[in-house]
C-alpha cells in the first residue's frame, strides 16, 4: 500500500508541475522558434483583399467631411480612398482625376469589395470617389451631409451620375 501511494504522489506531482510552468503545447506556433509561422500583418492574414480594405473604410465611417483632407480628423472623397489603401500600403493617386485612371476598368455589374466607383457630380467626368463594398453598396466621403457614410449605387441620385469603377487590388 505505501509504494502504490508513494506512485500515486509521484504522477499527482508530476502532473502538477507541468500545468504550472506555463509552457506552451507543441502543437500551436510560437513566436521566435525557427519554423514557427509569423502572425499576421496588420492587413491580415487573407493580404490585401478588397474585404480587409472594405473594413479600414467602414471603421471611419462618421468621420466628417473636410475639403482637401486626407487624414480621420477629415476627409474629402479622394483623401478617404488615399488615406484607406494606404493604410494596407497601396499607393493611390491623391486626386479623383488620378485615381480614376489607376488600376484596370470594371463593369458595374463585375464590381468586387475594394473597387474604386466613380460619380459625375460637379463637373462633366470623374469627380466623385467611393469605395464598393460589394452587392448595392458603396461608402464615400461626400460634402453634402458632411461625414463618411455608406450608400446604395443603385439610388436615383447615385446611379444617374455612375460614369464608371477601377479595380486596384
Amino acid at each position: 500500500m505505501p509504494l502504490r501511494l508513494a506512485v500515486l504522489l509521484v504522477v499527482v506531482a508530476a502532473l502538477a508541475g507541468c500545468a504550472s510552468t506555463g509552457a506552451t503545447p507543441a502543437p500551436f506556433p510560437r513566436p521566435g522558434i525557427a519554423g514557427a509561422p509569423a502572425p499576421p500583418d496588420a492587413a491580415g492574414a487573407v493580404g490585401n483583399s478588397g474585404y480587409v480594405v472594405t473594413g479600414t473604410a467602414l471603421a471611419l465611417r462618421g468621420t466628417r467631411y473636410r475639403d482637401g483632407g486626407g487624414d480621420p480628423s477629415g476627409f474629402d472623397c479622394s483623401g478617404f480612398v488615399w488615406y484607406v489603401f494606404g493604410q494596407h500600403g497601396i499607393a493611390l493617386p491623391r486626386t479623383v482625376s488620378e485615381q480614376y485612371q489607376s488600376g484596370i476598368a470594371v463593369s458595374v455589374d463585375r464590381l468586387e469589395p475594394g473597387d474604386l466607383v466613380f460619380f459625375s457630380t460637379v463637373k462633366p467626368g470623374a469627380s466623385h470617389v467611393g469605395i464598393a463594398l460589394g452587392g448595392d453598396e458603396f461608402v464615400h466621403a461626400p460634402s453634402g451631409n458632411g461625414e463618411v457614410r455608406v450608400e446604395r449605387l443603385s439610388s436615383s441620385y447615385w446611379s444617374s451620375r455612375f460614369v464608371g469603377a477601377r479595380r486596384v487590388l
